[in-house]
């Protein structure tokens, strides 16, 4: 599994890109494309130092944000849910009672601070166990690319 350059990346890989930097400032852990359950693909899932499971969905533009029709099957599985957008984004699109980053391919800012809705023990273990194993496994296929994982 070759990393693909920056110039490579659709619109949402890039907007995702400057989350996970983002998260990072805040002490979060982050992978791309977590699945948590049959149906769902999460964009950006951030495991904070405390814990707490976050989720972001990149919209690059209006269209990709009218087609997403399973955003709200997202929010059992985590404490907060942001949208990341870029700065040309026409938030007012975007659902009351969720969080907002704004971004780029190199970095993002939080503009409205999601609820927190904390996850039951049982799922948030669960989730943890899925993080964990998600991030290895794409750690493990760019050691070793010929295994067919990533």
């Amino acid at each position: 599994m070759e990393t693909p350059t920056l110039a490579q990346l659709q619109p949402g890989q890039r907007l995702a890109r400057g989350v996970a930097r983002h998260l990072l400032t805040l002490g979060f852990a982050s992978v791309e494309e977590l699945v948590p359950a049959r149906g769902l693909r999460v964009d950006v899932m951030g495991l904070g130092p405390k814990g707490e499971v976050w989720v972001i969905e990149c919209k690059s533009c209006r269209a990709d944000f009218r087609a997403d029709a399973k955003w709200q099957g997202y929010l059992e599985w985590c404490d907060r849910y942001f949208w990341a957008v870029d700065a040309g984004f026409p938030t007012d699109l975007l659902p009351e009672g969720t969080g907002l980053m704004v971004g780029d391919a190199y970095d993002a800012e939080i503009l409205r601070m999601a609820p927190e809705h904390r996850l039951a023990p049982a799922r948030r273990k669960a989730l943890v166990q899925k993080f964990a194993t998600h991030a290895a496994r794409r750690l493990q296929a760019l050691r070793d690319p010929g295994l067919g994982l990533g």
